[in-house]
């Protein structure tokens, strides 16, 4: 990797930046101090091996933090910095990301105080993990033990216990926000902080966690291995995605995605299952109900044997236009490359969502937010980098969803919050139903709600508005599915 600042760990010095600052919420003038900071782990020998760097705020005319709750919030990958999170949604300032599908990658691009953020009833801590963002891989001999889904997690929590002593606040109430690989990392932290990691126990307990995106399945790292074909998990979000772009009926997109969601659940999974057995009259039902539900021809369902395919799909629904949508958010679109050999050899991974939203998160988060926390480092700032390939996936103290299961049932009275993007065809809703339904969950303290977005529920004034609401709600201890 190319860097712009030498890293060696016998001359590395952790770094440490503070500021003071106020915003006006609700019509209230709050003060707040932010302490930005690296996080260093070391060997045995006392030499540092990696630093998570934390973003750190407080309001600072609160006396008793016994009872004020903190949260600690990240992005996913694995790889990814708390870029998107911090500047798009929980920092005291944010982007203006305005229309989804916009025209141009390019600015100007608009930071303002956050009328939605959540400092007046919580402090939080922004969580770049090693190797993201301004977190640091000092020595690559030690990349094993920081990459993979137990190292992760555990090197998180090791970072919680460490600032919450550094703060005093053990006695306040504790929440994680995780986005997309963060509800794995949301999981396995608090599974182990309930029932143990690989060589030591824990004593953080978490009042809430926040799944945004989610990553947790009752079958292998991201839903592999599952007792169900993908397309039957994928079909309610193949519905929204058609209903967004072709609208074909009058009902929500809530409405037809459930509706959808019972075809899928009944008719299709028998239809699926029962093959060649079905008659042509039975097969032919099948297509015409399935293509209205999701937008993919007769033809494709013919040359697949009635299944759809993820990445098909994202090609499929609107081939007619000569488009393709994202992945990350199917109401964003780009061109179809031609020939059509093109588009299926080169361009699955063209996420229209990433060429629009990286450099809009990029610029305000390095040009606005770190500079406002007095932020000043000469290391390169690393948006993401694809950890995925050579991440352990080793899951031998459980699935994420058995891991979310201990840290429910262990600590009784811990609440989760599922919230999911209808228009999310990289984490699509189908597989937090699945979920719900055969993880074991105790559902009184179990709440799930959609919203008219993609992976990142907070683009768009109203869909910001709404996530960071229910999110205030949720940590209220209210119900966050309803107003």
């Amino acid at each position: 990797m190319f860097l712009t600042e030498k890293v060696k760990a016998d001359e590395f010095v952790p770094q440490r930046f503070e500021s003071d600052h106020d915003i006006t919420l609700h019509g209230e003038q709050i003060p707040y101090h932010t302490v930005c900071e690296d996080n260093v782990f070391y060997d045995k020998d006392g030499k540092p091996e990696a630093s998570i760097f934390s973003y750190s705020y407080f309001r600072s005319d609160v006396k008793d933090t016994a009872s004020r709750p903190v949260f600690f919030a990240y992005n996913g990958g694995p790889g990814s910095a708390s870029m998107f999170v911090h500047s798009g949604f929980l920092g005291t300032r944010r982007v203006v990301y305005g229309e989804p599908d916009r025209p141009t990658s390019f600015g100007p691009y608009t930071v303002i105080d956050n009328p939605d953020c959540l400092i007046d009833i919580a402090d939080f801590v922004i969580v770049d993990p090693v190797g993201t963002g301004n977190g640091l891989l000092i020595n690559e001999d030690k990349k094993k033990d920081y990459c993979g889904i137990q190292q992760d997690a555990e090197a998180l929590l090791t970072f919680i216990e460490s600032w919450l002593r550094r703060y005093n606040r053990n006695l306040s109430p504790k929440y994680l926000v995780g986005e997309s690989y963060g509800c794995t990392r949301n999981a396995f932290a608090a599974g182990m902080a309930a029932s143990g990691g690989k060589t030591r126990n824990y004593g953080v307990a978490f009042d809430g966690i926040v799944n945004i995106g989610n990553t947790i399945t009752v079958g292998k790292y991201f839903g592999e291995n599952l007792p169900v074909d993908k397309c039957i998990l994928g079909f309610p979000t193949y519905a929204a995605v058609h209903w967004f772009h072709h609208h074909p009926t009058e009902q929500t997109v809530e409405e037809f995605v459930r509706e959808a969601k019972a075809f899928a659940d009944r008719e299709y999974l028998l239809g699926l299952y029962r093959g060649e057995s079905l008659s042509d009259e039975e097969k032919e039902d099948l297509m015409t109900k399935v293509s209205y539900y999701t937008g993919v021809s007769r033809e494709y369902l013919v040359r697949h044997g009635l299944k759809i395919d993820d990445d098909d799909y994202r090609q499929e629904v609107l081939k007619k236009e000569g488009k393709a949508v994202s992945r990350i958010d199917g109401r964003i679109t780009r061109p179809l490359l031609e020939p059509e050999k093109t588009e299926a050899e080169k361009a699955l991974w063209d996420d229209a969502a990433s060429d629009r939203y990286d450099p809009y998160f990029y610029a305000a988060e390095t040009g606005d937010l770190l500079p406002s926390m007095n932020v000043k480092l000469s290391r390169s700032y690393i948006a993401s980098q694809d950890f995925w390939k050579n991440w352990d996936h080793t899951e031998d103290l459980g699935t994420t969803a058995e891991m979310l299961r201990n840290a429910m049932t262990r600590r009784p009275g811990t609440r989760v919050f599922f919230a999911n993007g209808w228009f999310d065809l990289c984490t699509e809703t189908g597989y937090v139903w699945h979920t719900l339904d055969h993880a074991g969950l105790p559902k009184e303290r179990v709440y799930f709600k959609g919203y008219n977005s993609g992976h990142m529920i907070y683009i768009g004034e109203e869909n910001v508005h709404e996530l960071s609401n229910d999110v205030r709600n949720f940590i209220l201890g209210k119900d966050p599915t309803k107003d």
